[in-house]
């Protein structure tokens, strides 16, 4: 990996064209100097999501437009966004502008530091969702914790950094999203935290609710937990000649 790696930031939106417009502003604007790219994975949008790319395109921020016909749900649009993704780094934040892209910079900064770190994760303060989204995260967060002990307090931040060729070696189902720091424990390689404070939406609503982390969430950690359980480690297989 070069020493100022090309970064791939990958956003799952669906129906976020308002908060998308500022955001790749912001995210233009802390990358300034590096080599970057954004790509924003359209789920299924009915909004101006396309003409807000277009326009960002056009006035030269480098940002790429997938589509899904139909809505699929964040761990595909992230799934999606690092197969096509050129970096070496791949960075994922949630569409609403909740995730403040200035916290990038220090996580690309941490994995450039240690090559033994995978994936750097954001965890959540002073959180501005609703009692009840706050309760059945914390709720989640600790049962995952005594389950998985992956040290997540927060597993519904969007925004990691993360190796690309790491990340698409990782199982893939549809949650996964919730699961990263798991999974990455899993292929042998570390994981670190890093606070950052949550910003209120500005326009709109969460178009992935609380049903996309409630009963199909517990079924995921079962399977999860038994992923970790019936592997044996990395593979470190070298070619004799």
């Amino acid at each position: 990996m070069s020493a100022n790696p090309l970064v791939s930031v990958v956003i799952p939106a669906k129906n976020e064209a308002r908060n998308l417009e500022p955001l790749l502003d912001e995210i233009a604007g802390v990358l300034a100097g590096r080599p970057f790219e954004i790509i924003v994975v359209d789920d299924g949008s009915t909004d101006d999501t396309g003409a807000v790319i277009a326009a960002k395109r056009k006035a030269g921020i480098p940002v790429r437009h997938l589509r899904h016909a139909r809505s699929l749900g964040k761990s595909a649009g992230l799934r999606s966004g690092g197969l096509a993704a050129r970096g070496d780094i791949v960075v994922t934040l949630d569409g609403d502008g909740q995730n403040d892209p200035a916290y990038i910079p220090p996580m690309l900064a941490m994995l450039a530091a240690d090559p033994d770190l995978g994936l750097v994760a954001g965890q959540r303060q002073n959180r501005t969702d609703g009692n009840v989204k706050k309760y059945a995260s914390r709720f989640a967060n600790s049962l995952r914790r005594k389950m998985l002990a992956d040290g997540t307090a927060d597993s519904a931040c969007g925004l990691r950094a993360i190796r690309r060729d790491l990340f698409l070696r990782l199982p893939f189902f549809d949650g996964q999203h919730r699961f990263l720091p798991a999974l990455v424990i899993r292929e042998g390689r570390r994981v670190a935290f890093t606070e950052i404070v949550d910003r209120p939406r500005q326009f709109g609503q969460s178009h992935y609710g609380i049903m996309d982390r409630g009963i199909r969430g517990f079924l995921d950690l079962f399977g999860v937990w038994w992923l970790r359980r019936r592997f044996r480690g990395p593979t470190d297989a070298e070619e004799q000649s």
